[in-house]
């Protein structure tokens, strides 16, 4: 089984540190809780919160040992409940006799409870502590965080680390889970009219093994969460706010067959403006994709062809977006940041919208233009399989 190289790095980097500085700074190592994931839950009777800390084993990843299958684990959770976030870390380093050590965690997990009930007070900590990281992944849980940090992996040793890995690779592959950092969760709640997000997580079971997947985005008003969105409704929000990196797109090509698009570049822009007081949204998406599988007889090459997919890959990006939009709109939430934007060009006029942008919000209008363009075909031109 391979190490992943991030924990390899994590177990290198205290080795050296160890062999340089002498046997003081090695006994010291020996007494930090290695931090690689974080869970918050709101217990459901009390006010109480639950921290589960997942800490890596450093001699057990070295080692190389197993991935999903039997063995010693290459980790451990801890867990602990208390009023504030704060005394249950502090609890945690009671019952695993180490402090816990937070600049190499990978993810923040916020259970759906303690989302629902307002995240701020959950997350002050991760936000004011120096040792903690500020770019570190932030997800929230369709149930609990805890349940999703016992989940395992067929080829990561350690499930936060694992999530860590999806998310980055869904950004690039899917374009479905957007990444949110604790930074920029932190920074959208400091806008008044924007909603933020952040990539919904759940556990599902497969053979008997619970298994962690993205699945959805979570939205924010203020500092609790409202509502969700799918995948598609996900993916159209990220094609606003230019995040889409990657994807696949699939639609029929003029004789039925399906083809299978993959986006390679994409941009994603929008401005406003007030006409007759009223605000106007103008979408502008930009994308380029080649041909990724084609599954009929035909010859779909032709100028003709590619004029028709071309269509048929725009109109699917700009119903995303307006899936999107429609979603936000009954949520009452923007997500966008379209307010933001009448904020920035029309400041004079912003101040009599501002306290009102939740209900003006719903009522705006919202043009989208997406201009979709095929590069390459692939290694062939032509059918793999003639009529």
């Amino acid at each position: 089984m391979r190490i992943n190289k991030r924990l390899y790095k994590i177990a290198i980097c205290f080795l050296v540190i160890a062999l340089l500085s002498g046997c003081g700074t090695s006994r010291e190592l020996n007494e930090l809780g290695i931090v690689i994931g974080v869970g918050i839950d709101k217990e459901e009777e009390s006010d109480a919160v639950k921290i589960t800390t997942q800490v890596v084993k450093p001699g057990q990843v070295s080692s190389g040992g197993k991935g999903g299958g039997g063995g010693e684990e290459a980790y451990a959770n801890f867990e602990e409940t208390g009023r504030t976030v704060f005394a249950a870390i502090r609890g945690i380093a009671n019952k695993s006799s180490r402090k816990m050590y937070f600049p190499h965690n990978q993810v923040i997990i916020i259970g759906q409870n303690a989302a629902k009930d307002g995240v701020t007070k959950y997350l002050d900590f991760f936000m004011r502590d120096p040792e903690t990281r500020l770019n570190v992944y932030l997800l929230v849980a369709k149930d609990t965080a805890a349940e999703v940090l016992e989940t395992k992996s067929k080829l990561e040793r350690v499930p936060g680390n694992s999530i860590s890995l999806m998310l980055d690779s869904e950004a690039n592959a899917a374009s479905q889970a957007i990444d949110i950092r604790l930074r920029d969760f932190k920074e959208s709640l400091q806008l008044k009219t924007v909603a933020s997000v952040a990539p919904i997580i759940e556990v599902s079971e497969e053979n008997g093994k619970k298994t962690a997947t993205l699945n959805g985005t979570a939205v924010f008003k203020g500092d609790k969460m409202v509502g969700t969105l799918d995948k598609s409704e996900g993916r159209g929000l990220m094609w606003v706010l230019g995040k889409v990196k990657s994807g696949i797109i699939e639609v029929e090509c003029s004789n039925g067959n399906l083809v299978a698009l993959e986006t390679v570049r994409a941009k994603g822009e929008f401005s406003s403006e007030l006409v007759d007081g009223k605000v106007k949204i103008k979408v502008k998406i930009s994308e380029e994709g080649n041909i990724g599988e084609d599954a009929g007889t035909e010859d779909i090459s032709t100028l003709d062809e590619v004029a028709f997919l071309e269509q048929q890959n725009a109109d699917v990006i700009k119903s995303e977006v307006m899936a999107a939009v429609k979603k936000a709109e009954e949520l009452d939430a923007d997500i966008f940041g379209f307010g933001e934007s009448v904020h920035r060009k029309y400041p004079k006029e912003w101040t009599s919208m501002e306290d009102k942008w939740d209900e003006i919000f719903p009522t705006i209008e919202v043009e989208v233009e997406v201009e979709a363009k095929l590069r390459l075909m692939g290694r062939i031109n032509a059918p793999s399989v003639p009529q």
